[in-house]
């Protein structure tokens, strides 16, 4: 396993997302996902993440009797707060600090490495600049939160918040793969600022599959079906295009650590054994031609109108 600096921590180029812990993705044994992290720490993983909305907390539940027992020094981990369900948030300091509290205890450890508020967009940018940040920052000086970081999809809901706070990571998903890479355009402002970066979802959740997206995902039926061709394509040349995209995205220096979803010991040892492969750059540039037409396309996600005045 390589590492890379995010931040002061020296940090897996490939970390393990807890989210099919929750059943995001389908149903999930927890026997399996206690087995996938175990595996994941054995091969050299060293960074976790994971939120209470994943699984309405089954997910932390979960984690938590995975690394009972862990040396704490053997592993970096972060959670989220402010997201509840898919339309519930409540970015308020009373509810952030009963969430984390609350996850500490899930997650049977007395501090996490990063707090993520979550999904930010769902919020008013004033709420989360004059209430959520501070709070966040308090709970770090208070010892229970290493750094403070936000994440979410949108990166000009990113890109905002950089500029107006002293947040210290930010969380992407989506935006560094084969059918986008425009977190590129974030990473100047980022060293600039010295914030981590941490990339997540390289198989755009699902549709970089060869079983395709879950029925929930946002993206269109054009995306869908382009992202199908690609991973046929790649079925005939003999290859799986989950593994071209994981490459690319571990690939740029200048991503620290991308997260990837796994619920098994097989499937992230499968993931790290391709990690460990060469990129095949000709399938890769074969793969860039089929998506030219769709390369950058994203979805709606939150209330971006309110963050346009940000900054």
């Amino acid at each position: 396993m390589k590492y890379r600096k995010l931040l002061s921590l020296d940090v897996s180029i490939l970390s393990l997302g807890a989210s099919p812990f929750g059943g995001v993705f389908g149903d999930v044994e927890e026997s399996s996902c206690i087995n996938c992290v175990h595996a994941a720490l054995d091969r050299g993983i060293n960074y976790i993440d994971v939120a209470p909305y994943y699984g309405n907390t089954r997910a932390e539940a979960i984690l938590g009797k995975a690394l009972r027992g862990v040396p704490r020094d053997r592993y970096l981990l972060s959670t989220k707060a402010g997201r509840i369900t898919d339309s519930h948030f409540d970015f308020s300091s009373g509810h952030l600090k009963r969430s984390v509290e609350q996850s500490l205890r899930r997650l049977g450890t007395d501090f996490v490495d990063i707090l993520y508020l979550h999904d930010i967009e769902f919020a008013h940018p004033k709420q989360i600049f004059e209430e959520a940040i501070p709070c966040a920052i308090r709970l770090r000086d208070e010892g229970k939160v290493r750094f403070v970081g936000v994440s979410g999809y949108p990166l000009s809901v990113l890109e905002r918040t950089l500029d107006s706070s002293d947040i210290e990571v930010v969380l992407s998903y989506c935006h560094y793969t084969i059918i986008d890479n425009s977190l590129s355009n974030l990473v100047p402002k980022v060293k600039a600022k010295g914030v981590g970066l941490v990339n997540a979802s390289p198989l755009g959740m699902g549709l970089l599959t060869e079983v395709g997206p879950p029925s929930w995902h946002p993206a269109d039926k054009r995306l869908r079906t382009v992202c199908k061709t690609g991973s046929d394509y790649c079925i005939r040349h003999g290859t799986s295009i989950a593994k071209i995209a994981l490459q690319f995205s571990v690939s740029n220096e200048d991503v620290p650590t991308t997260l990837i979803g796994a619920a098994s010991p097989e499937t992230i040892m499968q993931n790290i054994k391709w990690i460990e492969e060469p990129l095949d750059e000709e399938m890769l540039r074969e793969l860039k031609g089929l998506f030219s037409d769709v390369e950058g396309i994203t979805w709606g996600s939150g209330n971006e109108e309110d963050w346009r005045d940000v900054g």
